[in-house]
């Protein structure tokens, strides 16, 4: 049997245009990452009986914290010059620190508005963070980035200028694919759990967390790019290590602690225990 793709080409360029128009493919990732993230979170919230402008003014202020966030947090783990610091479209977003940011400057600014179901939006809002991520990757396809050891595989990528020492070889495997897949799938696991009705509220949030992490675990070790080690080990794999302890401390402290959550409720309001249609 013969694959039909023996191996996944890498843009020319990490620029898309559109008629007149010339964007960063990076950066265009990135942005329509956060529009589908805004309009998963509106329609979750609004399922839930939420108003859906609360999700566009929270999220005015949540996605710009997150980009900054993503972007102080690589430069502490992975020095840069001066001259590269904004040079966002090169690459080089943490996304644990726009998790940190962009969730907790969310959470402050749906307060501020007077929501007082908190981690009921949020339960609403998390998921469409991990389509965001998995579409965010793809730029890193643009910029040649983000990718493991050699491999002949037919869904490796072809990488044009190679790190020392593996400048002889030429397809790679695809990290950001990897972990882009990953993503999706945590996603579709979410949202299966969540409208099963067995979470209670805010649940959600560690959940994400410790499936994010323990992705970044695996996709880290493939990875063959210059990082930040401490002890010999990258830094990204102690932060993984760290979220997926913490995050199953607060799964247990929520699931005794809080109330069950939206779907929860609605189940047990119907006569075959089915959650009502949304």
């Amino acid at each position: 049997m013969t694959f039909l793709i023996a191996s996944i080409p890498s843009p020319g360029t990490n620029s898309i245009s559109i008629g007149p128009l010339t964007f960063n493919a990076y950066g265009l990732c990135i942005g329509i990452g956060a529009l589908a993230a805004i309009y998963i979170a509106q329609r979750r919230w609004v399922a839930r009986g939420g108003n859906g402008d609360d999700v566009f003014e929270v999220a005015k202020w949540a996605v710009p914290a997150g980009v900054i966030g993503a972007r102080i947090y690589h430069l502490v783990t992975d020095w840069r010059p001066i001259g590269e610091w904004l040079k966002i479209w090169n690459g080089g977003l943490g996304i644990p620190g726009g998790l940190i940011a962009g969730i907790g400057v969310g959470y402050l600014v749906a307060k501020r508005r007077g929501i007082t179901d908190l981690p009921n939006m949020l339960d609403a809002a998390i998921p469409g963070i991990a389509v965001a991520q998995a579409i965010g990757r793809i730029g890193n396809w643009f910029n040649q980035e983000i990718f493991g050891g050699p491999s002949d595989l037919p869904w490796a990528v072809e990488i044009d200028n190679p790190p020392a020492p593996f400048e002889a070889e030429r397809t790679f495997h695809p990290a950001f694919l990897y972990e882009a897949t990953w993503n999706l799938l945590l996603f579709g696991f979410l949202v299966w759990i969540d409208r099963r009705g067995v979470l209670k509220k805010g649940m959600i949030l560690p959940l994400y967390v410790a499936g994010y992490a323990i992705g970044r675990f695996i996709v880290e070790a493939v990875r063959i790019d210059e990082a930040t080690e401490i002890l010999g080990i990258r830094v990204n794999h102690w932060m993984s290590g760290t979220a997926i302890l913490l995050s199953a401390l607060a799964l247990v402290f929520v699931y005794r602690k809080a109330a069950p959550s939206h779907w929860a409720v609605e189940s047990s309001d119907q006569p075959d225990g089915q959650p009502a249609a949304s």
